[in-house]
């Protein structure tokens, strides 16, 4: 899906080391990220998954400060904390998991998720000043599809999958692959390199805001007093990390 459309806007050849980068990223991000939070998940609990890996853009910050020289402003901290706050609103505190070891190594796959998530976004907004982030996006998964498919291939082997002949099942893996996956990785480098890691990273916190909307609107899930509570208070985070910041007010009024 996202070939052709890469492919009419690369006009120079790619060279060696844009490859490279688009093998790290597959392998860190749509790799070992991915595959990670799916493990944890299903080890852990849903719950425990939207806690633990919107430890991701505090991640973010810390990588970005590392690898790009981006500042950790009291702002930036501030709309990650307000918001790390509103998502344990929506989702609630109590996890619900007590499945012993499985649940322990659950977690920790779900941190794994965060920080390679977190090391991802941060690779992407670098490497998004010399490529397009559409290029990326496609160089990237076509990098992460050749590293999953024998993966997929022994998972298959102990847990088989079951209703190959049912149309819905093969609709459902076309959602996931076109627009969940395809749709959702370019939107989010595209993103990511338009601003600062630090600013983006915020809008992660959107997941469980949006996912209990769409519960309500398809699934007929009712929304709690919680759900209106923790998502004000994530959009208030997004509003003030998404602000001007002050010098940008003082450099324009100089002019």
């Amino acid at each position: 899906v996202l070939y052709p459309l890469a492919a009419r806007q690369q006009k120079t050849p790619l060279t060696w080391a844009d490859q490279r980068a688009f093998l790290l990223i597959g392998f860190v991000g749509y790799f070992i990220s991915v595959g990670l939070q799916f493990i944890g998940t299903r080890l852990s609990s849903a719950h425990n998954g939207a806690i633990i890996t919107s430890a991701s853009p505090a991640f973010i910050l810390l990588f970005a400060w590392l690898m790009l020289g981006e500042r950790l402003t009291k702002r930036k901290l501030f709309s990650v904390l307000l918001a790390t706050v509103g998502v344990i609103i929506v989702v609630g505190w109590d996890t619900g998991a007590d499945g012993g070891g499985s649940a322990l190594a659950g977690n920790l796959a779900l941190i794994g998720a965060a920080v390679t998530w977190a090391l991802l976004s941060v690779m992407a907004r670098k490497f998004s000043a010399g490529r397009s982030p559409l290029v990326i996006t496609a160089g990237a998964v076509f990098w992460a599809a050749i590293m999953t498919t024998p993966v997929m291939f022994v998972e298959w082997r102990f847990l088989p999958v079951h209703g190959l002949d049912n149309p819905l099942l093969w609709g459902a893996v076309l959602y996931l692959g076109v627009v969940a996956t395809a749709g959702a990785f370019y939107f989010w480098n595209k993103g990511l390199s338009l601003v600062e890691a630090g600013t983006g990273s915020v809008f992660f916190f959107l997941q469980p805001v949006v996912g209990a909307l769409l519960g309500w609107l398809v699934l007929g899930e009712q929304l709690t007093p919680s759900f209106f509570t923790g998502g004000g208070v994530i959009l208030l985070a997004v509003l003030i990390a998404s602000l001007p910041s002050p010098s940008r007010y003082s450099s324009s009024a100089s002019k």
